[in-house]
């Protein structure tokens, strides 16, 4: 299906995996599992729309499989960026960076407003919220109030959660403002595999709604007024930017208690969004289950029908 694509990032084998002799080679889009002698194994290659090898920078993971998903919703169309893979494989790292490394968030909000700047004939609002799926509970990353927040559906709004802040934004570092506010209220934890594991899913949305200007003025510079009336249909689209949590077996994580059923809820919600991809992905119509899930039925509408999706796997 074309409107969902796959890549792979690959990353260096960790202490444990190399102790255990495992290795992967990869050519183009292809990716093959080896043996412990360095031997293709049988029936172990698979194929993905982009593989990024492990010296490359996001930059690039981000301009092979997400850059035009930004492009796409700021024309209309929502789109969906995950980060997939276990624990501990560099998926915040992937889509958040850090000082030095930008992320896939970062560099898709610079794009956003980059676009902006090269469009002057159409007019822009843009409206941001942060939300956390911590136990198949969903939790408002940008208010104080611990509150639990509710899915509802009506006919005017379609699939959403009530009560979730939203907050208007004019630049690439208001937005930035808001997601460290909202990334210091998310549950982490730690397990054998990860010191500071995240233990929900993120989503970090960008509501985007244009029109063009009806007429246009310039100044004596040749700038154009801000003041100018404005026309025409209202495009709107979704951009939701989303931080998976890491996979788990509880054999590797040490799990138990608290951490336990946190990584069994994490489980569940994967494997539901893996259901509703690969039905999407066969596109032969019939139910799609995105209720299994809050993940699912929260993204639905970005996932189906007038959408583009693009999963970055770790």
């Amino acid at each position: 299906m074309d409107n969902i694509s796959v890549g792979i990032r690959v990353r260096p084998l960790n202490s444990r995996e190399a102790m255990h002799g495992n290795s992967w080679t990869f050519d183009h889009n292809s990716i093959s599992q080896c043996n412990a002698q360095g031997k293709l194994i049988p029936n172990a290659t698979y194929t993905f729309d982009q593989i990024i090898n492990p010296q490359s920078p996001t930059e690039l993971v981000y301009d092979k499989l997400a850059k035009h998903i930004t492009v796409s919703a700021m024309d209309g169309i929502n789109g969906t960026i995950f980060a997939y893979g276990q624990t501990s494989s560099g998926k915040t790292f992937t889509m958040k960076g850090n000082a030095q490394y930008p992320g896939v968030i970062q560099l898709s909000i610079q794009d956003i407003f980059d676009f902006i700047d090269r469009t002057p004939d159409r007019e822009f609002l843009l409206r941001v919220s942060y939300m956390e799926i911590y136990n198949e509970v969903i939790r408002d990353l940008l208010s104080t109030e611990q509150k639990k927040l509710k899915i509802h559906e009506d006919l005017e709004r379609g699939i959403f959660v009530g009560e979730l802040k939203e907050e208007v934004v004019t630049n690439a570092d208001s937005i930035l403002q808001l997601m460290e506010f909202g990334e210091s209220h998310r549950t982490f934890g730690s397990t054998n595999m990860n010191e500071a594991s995240s233990r929900s899913h993120t989503i970090f949305r960008i509501v985007i709604e244009s029109r063009e200007r009806s007429s246009a003025s310039s100044d004596g510079d040749g700038e154009r007024s801000r003041g100018n009336s404005l026309g025409g249909a209202v495009k709107v689209s979704c951009l939701n930017l989303v931080d998976l949590a890491g996979s788990e077996r509880q054999s590797q994580t040490g799990s138990e208690g608290q951490r336990l059923k946190e990584g069994g809820h994490i489980n569940k919600s994967l494997l539901a969004l893996g259901s509703v991809i690969k039905k999407l992905s066969e596109g032969q119509g019939g139910h799609v289950p995105y209720r299994d899930s809050k993940l699912t039925r929260i993204l639905q509408t970005a996932l189906g029908g007038n959408s583009r999706t693009s999963i970055i796997c770790t």
